[in-house]
């Protein structure tokens, strides 16, 4: 589609409807007016007024657009733009149908989770800052490895307590078990799973566990396993900025989130043994389709060694 389509009378009135009535924004009101123009050169190249348009002339145009290279999300908006217009059109007497209804863009592929190669994770995870204060780094450390090691939700991660206590099942929490090396968690649909934890996390954890309770007066402890300077559970929040902010210390090339660390856990896990049954369990997947996002990770990286390394992959 090139030259701007002339539009019709109607279409006129529905723009000055939203510019005036609705009241949206100049930018929204020239994106509806493309949106329109696109439609209108639909009903020419088929012959037929805009308003008599039918499903069939929707969905070809859904497809040429799909064809043509617009992306899933754009063919939606322009879509949202088109239902808009037809659902005026038919509060004003205009029209009888709807051929936008129950049309739906192309779905667009889901993004690949975003994981830290092997050596920036170890990196962030062995990071030391010289003359930081030792409480906060045996906890940041922990948080580490228990996200790496053990590929925790940040959820899951904030839910953890000590030990279980009376509460621990009415409220949901988690708690960790150093001499049988477990974690426990409640994840999503409050499924409850075990997780070994590596020698790694339990020294992490050890350190952190002689230093947790220093700063505060005795009987005023949270249960929480990783508390804030003021000794009350950490929030999510506070352990996405603490983790944001180590990466950057460590060096790292991007800024580092939870979920990252998760994604990394399962795909430097799936490299190494193959197993995507036992990883989903690891994982809490319900559904093993959810982990298979990480055979695509496994992929990249194999073709990325083929790339590098095979004298048949290399580019003349």
């Amino acid at each position: 589609m090139t030259a701007p389509a002339p539009l019709p009378p109607e279409t006129l009135r529905y723009l000055e409807h939203v510019r005036v009535e609705k009241r949206l924004a100049a930018r929204t009101v020239t994106l509806y007016t493309l949106d329109l123009q696109r439609l209108q050169q639909v009903a020419e190249q088929v012959g037929l007024p805009l308003l008599q348009l039918q499903t069939a002339h929707i969905r070809r145009a859904v497809a040429q657009m799909h064809a043509g290279g617009r992306s899933g999300r754009g063919i939606a908006l322009i879509l949202s733009g088109w239902r808009g217009f037809y659902l005026w059109a038919a509060r004003q007497g205009l029209s009888d149908h709807n051929p936008v209804q129950g049309v739906r863009a192309p779905k667009a592929p889901k993004p690949l989770p975003k994981a830290l190669g092997v050596d920036d994770a170890v990196r962030l995870a062995d990071h030391a800052e010289d003359g930081a204060d030792p409480w906060l780094e045996a906890r940041d450390a922990a948080m580490v490895e228990l996200l790496y090691g053990c590929g925790l939700r940040v959820g899951e991660l904030e839910g953890l307590d000590v030990a279980p206590g009376p509460d621990t099942e009415r409220l949901g929490r988690g708690w960790i078990d150093l001499q049988a090396a477990e974690v426990h968690v409640r994840g999503k649909g409050s499924k409850r799973r075990s997780l070994p934890l590596g020698a790694a996390a339990l020294q992490a954890l050890q350190a952190w566990l002689a230093q947790r309770a220093t700063p505060f007066a005795p009987g005023r402890l949270d249960a929480a396993l990783f508390l804030g300077q003021r000794g009350t559970r950490l929030s999510a929040q506070s352990i996405w900025l603490r983790l944001r902010q180590r990466s950057q210390r460590a060096g790292l090339s991007t800024p580092v989130h939870p979920h990252m660390l998760r994604h990394s856990f399962a795909s430097h896990l799936l490299q190494s043994s193959g197993d995507l049954r036992a990883v989903q369990e690891l994982l809490g997947h319900a559904s093993i389709t959810t982990t298979q996002v990480y055979t695509r990770l496994d992929y990249q990286h194999l073709a990325k060694v083929y790339d590098q390394a095979h004298p048949r992959a290399r580019r003349k």
